[in-house]
């Protein structure tokens, strides 16, 4: 009797590894139960209705449509739905992202275990779950006013875009990143070249060091 009773949850993750290990940690946990595992952003939302999950675990780096895509897509069809970001990418990047979009809750994947059970249970009590630091970020945020929060150079990168900053902030190529996400080199230069305008940089060489810089910055903030 017990069993159904248990949270439904599903996981969406493209690295094997990662994916095999989330499952196995929610299976184990009293109370959890992952009804569905997928590899991309579109396979989930074809299954979603059919699986009724209360929880959804959401990498950002997805094949196809991003991990911040699908969660805007899954609060349209299931506002009611629970999301957790469990992701590589610095939580001071993406945190206000993934909320902005509708996830409850940011966990670093170096961190997911013990964490991100912890992060689960606050979600379903009603909570919001972030680090302690990117908290105190976001509330100084509020603080200081939303207008001054949208004047970030930074803010005008699409959730896309930003993914391709970052990783070129952290030292990867074009053929890297369009390994890593799952695109053409001509779609990452593309980016690029948009992050280029946005930002108002001359060429390769200062979005490179603009990047690096950025980056750099997130991680002393924390």
């Amino acid at each position: 009797m017990s069993y159904n009773f248990k949270k439904r949850i599903i996981v969406v993750e493209d690295h094997p590894m990662m994916l095999k290990g989330l499952v196995m940690t929610l299976n184990a946990e009293h109370g959890f139960e992952v009804v569905g595992k997928f590899n991309r952003a579109e396979e989930a939302l074809q299954k979603l209705s059919e699986l009724k999950p209360d929880l959804a675990i959401i990498d950002i780096s997805l094949p196809g449509m991003s991990g911040l895509e699908l969660i805007k897509n899954l609060v349209g069809m299931h506002p009611n739905l629970k999301i957790l970001v469990v992701s590589r990418h610095e939580e001071t990047l993406y945190a206000e992202r993934a909320l902005r979009a509708g996830a409850k809750g940011y966990v670093m994947k170096q961190e997911a275990g013990e964490e991100m059970l912890k992060a689960i249970r606050k979600i379903f009590n009603g909570g919001i779950y972030v680090s302690e630091q990117v908290s105190e970020k976001l509330l100084l945020g509020l603080a200081a006013g939303q207008k001054n929060l949208s004047q970030s150079p930074i803010d005008l990168l699409s959730d896309r875009e930003l993914e391709v900053f970052e990783m070129t902030g952290q030292g990867s190529n074009t053929r890297e990143i369009a390994e890593r996400l799952h695109l053409s080199v001509k779609t990452v230069e593309s980016y690029r070249a948009r992050i280029k305008t946005k930002l108002n940089l001359e060429n390769a060489t200062e979005l490179m060091m603009h990047a690096v810089k950025f980056v750099e910055n997130e991680k002393k903030e924390i």
